[in-house]
């Protein structure tokens, strides 16, 4: 589990859904959108409560996102 294109892949999944930053932090339960841009700019490694939550939000396997090889 590499963890190289978890932040792109969240980007993508953010973005199919037409979703802000601010607006998926906010979904997820998190104050604003400063968590998802550390996560999608690969600035902060994201600890698994958070990709649980990004998983069951948009109906992707936890593999799908760990796992750099996968595709969501």
């Amino acid at each position: 589990m590499a963890l190289e294109r978890l932040g792109q892949k969240l980007r993508t999944l953010r973005l199919r859904r037409g979703l802000s930053q601010i607006k998926l932090g906010l979904a997820l339960g998190y104050a604003n959108g400063s968590y998802m841009s550390q996560i999608e700019t690969r600035k902060q490694k994201p600890i698994a409560e958070f990709v649980l939550k990004v998983a069951d939000y948009f109906g992707v396997s936890t593999d799908d996102l760990w796992r750099d090889e996968r595709e969501v």
